[in-house]
């Protein structure tokens, strides 16, 4: 159960619906997961300093069970990630952060246990 969290300096009249769906669909792809396990939170409209200066900026957080615990496997995951935020976005690579947090499965909880146990 990959969780996406993106936080942007962006209004919210940028992330519509549709584009919701968009990062849910894109990154499911990139990781190799379900889209249907796919979470995504955006919290737009925060002020927010990269590199010197209030421009629009994105910054993505990944979290995800046995495919966010490398870094070859980050290296390609961002190689395919940054073209399609910029590219949604109108950001320019430098505007763009992706962090990324392994996580275990007994570290996700759902339907009353823990993914280990589902």
């Amino acid at each position: 159960m990959p969780f996406i969290d993106l936080e942007s300096n962006l209004p919210e009249s940028t992330f519509s619906e549709d584009f919701l769906k968009k990062p849910c669909s894109k990154t499911a792809a990139v990781l190799g997961k379900p889209e249907e396990r796919m979470m995504l939170v955006v919290k737009p409209g925060l002020p927010m300093l990269m590199g010197g200066t209030c421009a629009p900026c994105v910054i993505l957080s990944v979290s995800a069970i046995g495919v966010t615990d490398t870094a070859e496997k980050n290296k390609e995951h961002g190689a395919n990630i940054f073209p399609f935020l910029t590219g949604e976005l109108g950001l320019t690579e430098d505007r763009v952060v992706i962090r990324f947090y392994p996580l275990e499965a007994h570290q996700v909880g759902k339907k009353g246990t823990v993914m280990s146990y589902l």
